[in-house]
């Protein structure tokens, strides 16, 4: 899939320690969220899918060095992967090891209609911190915005603030950055000041809550796009709206 036929979710959730069950939530919600979706196949090691027949239970027991590995929908033509990670303390806020996954899926309608849902469906079942849904290719656009020297430009090279690296933000419950779909735990949505609604009623006519309190919060009605200026503009005004996005302030004012 090339940057532009494809989006990835991503979400940072609490490393998992022995609460296993909650790769098997995150496949079960991506499948509630995409009608006719069944992610029972593995990858082996030449990226071939193999059937799971019993699928959840292979993902309780393949839970190692706190992730999981690939499971697929077994369609090289239509391809959606999800898989889980520990990323370590020392490049994660507050020093804390996080459980990371990782989805993708072909951009096109039936998925962009989805977006939201998928996010929801895998953020909460990891219990995440925040994440987000972006077209592939996001992640170059993103680490022009990191700050790596104190001497550094105060804009990235499309005009947009710079942000503190995630290692270097205080607790995991601030966002490092915006997607395109953002979903922010209660916990997150109170760090950054959502919902204002004296100053969020745009954003809250694409917006929603989620069973556990949090928000899934959606920038633009079409898939983010660094090329089109009304799209950077709406993340201009967002990053100036939530200024503790990025760790560019303690609190808001």
């Amino acid at each position: 899939m090339t940057k532009r036929s494809a989006i990835t979710l991503i979400v940072y959730a609490p490393a998992l320690m022995a609460d296993k069950g909650r790769p098997v939530a995150v496949v079960h919600g991506m499948e509630r969220a995409f009608p006719g979706l069944r992610l029972h196949w593995k990858l082996d090691e030449g990226g071939r899918p193999i059937a799971l027949p019993q699928r959840d239970e292979w993902l309780l027991a393949s839970n190692k060095d706190g992730g999981f590995p690939f499971v697929c929908n077994g369609d090289e033509r239509y391809p959606v992967t999800v898989w889980g990670m520990e990323s370590s303390g020392l490049l994660s806020p507050g020093g804390q090891s996080q459980f990371e996954v990782h989805a993708k899926l072909p951009l096109d309608e039936p998925v962009i209609a989805a977006a939201a849902a998928l996010l929801e469906g895998v953020a909460e079942g990891a219990r995440s911190f925040w994440g987000h849904a972006s077209p592939l290719g996001y992640g170059s656009e993103v680490a022009q915005q990191f700050r790596r020297s104190p001497d550094g430009p105060e804009l990235s090279p499309r005009g947009l603030p710079m942000l503190n690296l995630p290692e270097n933000l205080p607790t995991p419950e601030i966002p490092c950055f915006l997607g395109w779909v953002n979903y922010w735990s209660a916990a997150a949505a109170e760090v950054i000041g959502f919902p204002d609604p004296a100053r969020d009623s745009e954003l809250l006519t694409r917006a929603r809550r989620t069973p556990s309190g949090g928000w899934i919060v959606q920038l633009t009605e079409a898939p983010l796009d660094y090329d089109n200026p009304a799209h950077l503009d709406a993340l201009k005004r967002a990053y100036e709206r939530f200024p503790a996005i990025g760790g560019r302030a303690a609190s808001l004012s």
